[in-house]
């Protein structure tokens, strides 16, 4: 037992002579709040000034959401789904909470167009709120509020919804419903195909710097244990669109869709 202990000693001995016992050295770092410490106001944030597309596919029941946006990692603000329920975009000055509350009152069968109705008028900052809501029958609606910076604006067609602000002007959004409608395949597919069509027309005026695809369907996550069938995100790229590509090409040759198997 002797030689076993004196080499554990040795180790643990080893290990905390090498530990840092400081953090001073990381000067970037910012100094820990005490317990004590206020809580420090939250900074102004930037609008997600974006172009986005929320659709169902009646033939495969998958519910989507695309996004891109001169802000960083807009995949953590935007898209909202729930397989069964619906996908929800929520932009311009994003109100995330619109994001749960509108699958929710989808969950319980309230449309689309009733639901952005019961958020925006429960907001007193609604006119600079832009949102999109589909529920699993395909039924759109979408909201863009009189104060989002221009062009903002969107539409709604048969299972989709597209919509932006801080646009080259409405003929993004008319590319982006065109691409939607006349490209063929899955509908992660026809979701990019459609954002890079609104880029095409002119996109964020600002520029580009993320993206994110998040498709949902019952059963169809990592080992049928959740519905995040695609959930791919470009945080921040010199060309956000082309990366979701590559990324979700090389996404569907490991996880093939199961109606593909």
């Amino acid at each position: 037992m002797q030689p076993v202990t004196f080499i554990l000693l040795l180790c643990l001995v080893g290990c905390h002579s090498v530990a840092p016992t400081s953090l001073s050295h990381y000067h970037d770092l910012p100094a820990p709040l005490s317990p004590v410490s206020p809580v420090p106001p939250v900074p102004p944030v930037p609008p997600v000034a974006t172009f986005s597309i929320v659709a169902y596919d009646p033939q495969t029941q998958e519910l989507g959401v695309a996004v891109q946006s001169k802000f960083i990692a807009v995949g953590a603000v935007v898209p909202f789904a729930k397989a069964g329920v619906g996908a929800v975009a929520t932009q311009a000055h994003a109100n995330t909470t619109y994001g749960p509350k509108a699958l929710e009152m989808l969950a319980r069968g309230i449309a689309p167009a009733e639901i952005i109705t019961k958020l925006t008028e429960a907001d007193d900052d609604r006119d600079i709120r832009q949102l999109a809501v589909i529920n699993a029958k395909g039924e759109p609606a979408n909201f863009t509020g009189g104060k989002c910076n221009a062009w903002a604006g969107g539409k709604t067609g048969k299972h989709f919804a597209v919509q932006g602000n801080i646009l080259a002007g409405e003929k993004v959004i008319d590319a982006m419903a065109k691409a939607f409608e006349e490209t063929e395949g899955e509908l992660g597919y026809r979701l990019i195909a459609a954002l890079a069509a609104g880029q095409e027309a002119g996109g964020d005026t600002r520029g580009m710097q993320s993206a994110a695809l998040l498709i949902v369907r019952d059963g169809w996550g990592y080992a049928g244990l959740n519905d995040r069938y695609r959930d791919l995100r470009v945080d921040d790229h010199e060309k956000p669109i082309d990366e979701l590509l590559r990324i979700y090409n090389l996404h569907r040759r490991i996880f093939r869709s199961p109606l593909r198997r």
